[in-house]
Parts: structure tokens; sequence; C-alpha cells
């Protein structure tokens, strides 16, 4: 049976091996996110508003559009959501997510702009210390700010 299908993969070479790979695989979201932190190390929070209640304090976070490369998907959202311009840094999360979402993390650095919130997702934005982090922020994110992540760890040691 492996022969027979290892022969018809050679035979359909191309375009329909990518083909049949597409429809084979599960197609995935990738949430982007981004820890900003200013000059004085304090890290940018947002409360946004499609979050579950209770939860809604977190790092600016969106979804990368097709081709785009996540680092410029964290400066696009971080501007769409607060009007700052930032410069993503190095990655610092990269796993797969809930279901067919992968997540992706970045530290970005503020570079300028002024702060204006997206009324639409966002209710409120705040500089924080990271040893003084509001109610309600997400747990993933607490442990991105913190530096904690075991994400961030694995990562540096598949790199490393």
């Amino acid at each position: 049976m492996n022969r027979l299908v290892a022969w018809m993969w050679r035979i359909i070479r191309g375009p329909l091996q990518w083909r049949v790979l597409w429809i084979a695989h599960a197609k995935f979201m990738v949430g982007v996110t981004g820890v900003v932190r200013d000059d004085a190390g304090r890290v940018l929070l947002l409360r946004h508003r499609m979050w579950p209640e209770g939860r809604q304090w977190g790092l600016p976070t969106g979804y990368a559009i097709k081709g785009e490369e996540f680092g410029a998907t964290v400066v696009r959202e971080v501007r769409e959501e607060t009007g700052l311009e930032v410069k993503a840094g190095r990655l610092v999360r990269l796993k797969s997510g809930y279901k067919l979402r992968v997540e992706v993390a970045y530290e970005a650095a503020l570079v300028g702009g002024d702060l204006t919130i997206d009324p639409f997702e966002i209710l409120e934005a705040r500089w924080c210390s990271p040893d003084d982090l509001p109610e309600g922020v997400q747990e993933s994110h607490r442990a991105l700010i913190l530096g904690r992540s075991p994400h961030v760890v694995e990562l540096a040691e598949q790199i490393g």
C-alpha cells in the first residue's frame, strides 16, 4: 500500500501535489501579539471590547493578513488599535493555539505616535509597570510580559 501511495504521489507532481496537501491539512489563522514597551520599561495594555468580561485586559493582538510578515502585523495592529508606532523586535512565542490557530508574539518598542484608541475594539489603553498589572490580564499575556512564558524558553532552546 505504501509503495502504491508513493508511486501515485510521484505521478501527480507539482501544483496537483500542493492542491492535495492543501485539502488534506488544516487551515490556520495566525494570531499575532505585541509585547510593546516604552523607554521606561512599561508595557502597553489594552482593555479589549470583544474579550470576555473579567478577562478584557491584554496586549495588542490581531490576526495576520494573508501574505503579511508577522512583525508587520504587530506594527499594523498597534497602529490600528492605538495610533502608536512601534518597531517589532525578537520573536518570543510561536505555538499552535486553540483549534485552528497559530499564536505568534513579538517584543516591540514604542517609536512614536499619539495614543488614540479605536473605540470599536478598545475600551481603554494604559502603560503599566510589569509588577503592577491590572486585574483581568490574560494569563498567557501576563507570562509574556514577565518573560515567563514556557514557549519563550522552548523557543530559545530551539534557536540557541
